[in-house]
């Protein structure tokens, strides 16, 4: 693999290393000890799937507060989707701050987004497949969320979405004592 560093700290797109021949190629999605060779800690705990079937289906900025604040390495299977993530560390030089990548299944790339950071995706094509790793347990208490469209990100999306759930529609405007921002401190 491939680590490519982001604007923002911490957070690398991944490219695969293909090896291949006539009958087509082999890469490893996930190696730990490369990820560890690389400086970038990750233990898996759970693997999630998701199928968005309509292009401008929006999922996120989600993510969790400590203790079980989440590492994710994203990747796109099927389709085409644009993964944004926002650095929530309020100590980090990149606090604030969004960085945005296509993921699909041509380019095959990967994003490791990093804990204490908000994530979501729109998909760009019908039937949009994404595949994810994640280095902590869903623990509905500590989940918290950005909208998609709060001012104070001023996020771009590629267009407007079609298809958001109601819990992703109405989470509060940024506020730093709702969204956890504190005790995201030290996160790395």
């Amino acid at each position: 693999m491939k680590f490519h560093p982001t604007p923002l700290s911490g957070a690398y797109t991944i490219e695969l290393e293909k090896r291949g021949d006539d009958r087509g190629f082999f890469a490893r999605f996930f190696c730990q000890r490369e990820f560890q060779d690389a400086g970038i800690p990750c233990s898996v705990v759970q693997i999630n799937n998701s199928l968005s079937a309509k292009a401008g289906t929006l999922r996120g900025m989600h993510y969790q507060l400590p203790p079980a604040a989440e590492i994710k390495i994203v990747r796109c299977i099927r389709g085409a989707l644009y993964d944004i993530i926002i650095d929530l560390r309020p100590d980090s030089p990149t606090f604030s701050r969004w960085f945005g990548v296509e993921l699909s299944e041509e380019n095959r790339l990967m994003l490791f987004v990093p804990q204490g950071f908000a994530h979501g995706f729109m998909t760009l094509v019908d039937n949009t497949e994404a595949f994810y790793l994640v280095s902590a347990f869903y623990e509905p208490a500590q989940e918290r969320g950005l909208r998609f469209d709060d001012p104070h990100f001023a996020l771009k999306w590629p267009r407007t979405p079609v298809d958001i759930s109601d819990k992703d529609r109405v989470w509060p405007s940024f506020d730093p004592a709702f969204h956890g921002v504190e005790l995201m401190r030290g996160l790395k």
